[in-house]
Parts: C-alpha cells; structure tokens; sequence
C-alpha cells in the first residue's frame, strides 16, 4: 500500500463514505474513489461491499484497519513534529512540568523571568512525566520539569535541586519550637495520609519505613501530593509529601517538618539530548533553580 492509499483507506474507515473521506482529506469524491480502486488492485483485495448505497468493510478490511490506524498515528506525529521546527519561533519558550511543579515552583520561577523577558512569548503545560517525555521528543516542547528521572536514552536529566521528603501535620502537633526541625521516621504521625504506592517518592518512603520495621495504617488514601497538602491544612490527619509542595502550605494551619532519615527529591530539567536551550529559555531555568531552593530553604532548618 502507498502512503495515499493508507491515507483514503483510514479516511473511508473513519468516514464511513467515500464523499465523507474525501471531506477529511479536501480531495474530490472521484479522486477518492479512484485511489481506493488502485489500492484493492494492488491488494488484489476487495476492501469494501456496496449494500444498499452503504460501503460495507470487509473482514480483511478491518484486520487491516487496526495496523492502519496505528501507523495513521505515527504520521501524524511526524506532521506535527515537522509543523513544530517549521513554525517554533526561535525566542518562544515552551515549558512541561507535572502537576505538583506547575503549582509549587513554576508561577514564582515565571514571575521573577519576566521581569527580565517581558515580551518573550511563553507556552506552559502541564503533563505527567510519561508524557512529558513524548512532548519532548516531538518538540512540543523545549524543556520540562519532574520529579522523576524517565532514564530515557534520549532525554537528558540534570538535577536543579535537591531535597527531601517532609512530614507536614495539622498546626500544634509539635512544638513550634521543632517547626522545620529533622523528624525521625519512627516518630511520624499514626494518622497519616497515605499516597498512591506507584508514585516513587512514596515507594522510597515506604522503603524507610520497612528497613526499620515500622508499618503504618492509612484510613485516606489520595493520588497527589497538592491533596494531601489540602487535607492536612483542614485537619484531616498528617502526610508525607514532597518539600515544594510542603512550602506552599498555609503555615497558619500546618507544620513542616523533614524526614530523617532523608528520602531524597530532586527536582530533574528534562531536555532532548544535544538540543541546546535558547537564552531566554536558560535564563527561565535559572529561575526555576532559585525558586526550588526557596522551597527547600522554607521546609529544612537552619
């Protein structure tokens, strides 16, 4: 099959008629139709049954569909990666952080940057590390944030900061004279919040735990950290989560504490290899580096 044949077969698929693929793809009707013959001539199949006015799929038809669609995918990939080195201004920034970074270090890294780029044209999305990694090799994006490494042979990881996981509880837990002070881990609260075990950061928590015998019995289980940061500051038990979503808590109603012995965080800039950042998007970068470690300095003592 020819690329034209895959494109006015998916077409035909997807439309359900000729004059309907011939539409999504701004061909006329006849162009379509004598493409799709070419195409069964060559095949030496008959992909659709005409009954009743209607095009009908064949059984091979759709056997065939399952391995076009996919490939249909592909080529659009492409496209929009073309697309993307065709018409990425060279002084845009595009930016791609989980959630959890979008929140807690992004808008205060964005805020100091365009005092000095007032004019630059900045693009943010939010996307869970997975996916990051395929705006990246697309280039949907220049560079992203996450707190997870992907260890991708094409993406480069670099480690902005680092810190540690941090027990945050409602306020008057502790005396305030241990705010920001280290907590041992055999010392963490009963009524803990506990997070989805296949986030790592809480894989390696857990890890702490076992290695000095201690178990813990969770009543509310939530999937992020920016919940568990919402439920502690109403009194709702205390968490473990990350230091820069701990730093964005209300200090009117929680405590911080870090955990020892320390489970580390690093905050990791993702780039395409070999692919250097333009000047403003390095200049965001430092940014995002000084705001992390504001974060860090607010939950670690002196």
């Amino acid at each position: 099959m020819r690329l034209r044949h895959i494109e006015v077969f998916h077409a035909i698929m997807q439309a359900g008629t000729i004059s309907g693929a011939a539409q999504l793809l701004s061909i006329s009707q006849p162009a379509a139709t004598k493409v799709l013959q070419h195409c069964e001539m060559q095949l030496g199949l008959t992909l659709f049954e005409r009954i009743k006015g209607k095009l009908h799929p064949t059984p091979e038809a759709r056997k065939l569909f399952a391995e076009v669609d996919r490939l249909n995918r592909d080529l659009q990939s492409v496209r929009r990666l073309a697309n993307n080195l065709k018409n990425h201004p060279d002084e845009a920034v595009r930016l791609a952080s989980t959630p959890t970074l979008s929140i807690t270090v992004v808008p205060s890294a964005l805020a100091a940057w365009r005092s000095k780029f007032a004019n630059v044209h900045c693009n943010l999305a939010t996307h869970h590390t997975s996916d990051i990694v395929n705006a990246l090799l697309l280039g949907d994006v220049d560079f992203a944030l996450s707190l997870y490494d992907p260890l991708h042979p094409n993406i480069a990881s670099e480690s902005l900061v680092q810190g540690g996981m941090t027990t945050i509880a409602p306020l008057g837990t502790w005396s305030s004279k241990l705010d920001n002070t280290a907590l041992p881990i055999a010392d963490l609260p009963k009524n803990l919040i506990a997070l989805d075990l296949d986030d790592h950061l809480v894989s390696r928590v857990m890890d702490a735990c076992e290695e000095q015998g201690l178990s813990f019995t969770s009543h509310t289980v939530v999937q992020t950290y920016l919940l568990a940061r919402t439920l502690v500051e109403h009194g709702a038990g205390a968490a473990v989560i990350d230091p820069f979503t701990a730093a964005t808590a209300d200090h009117s109603k929680v405590q911080c504490r870090p955990l020892v012995p320390v489970v580390p965080v690093n905050l990791y800039l993702l780039t395409v290899k070999a692919t250097p950042l333009s000047r403003s998007a390095r200049a965001f970068v430092q940014c995002i580096r000084e705001s992390a470690a504001e974060c860090i300095a607010r939950t670690t003592a002196a």
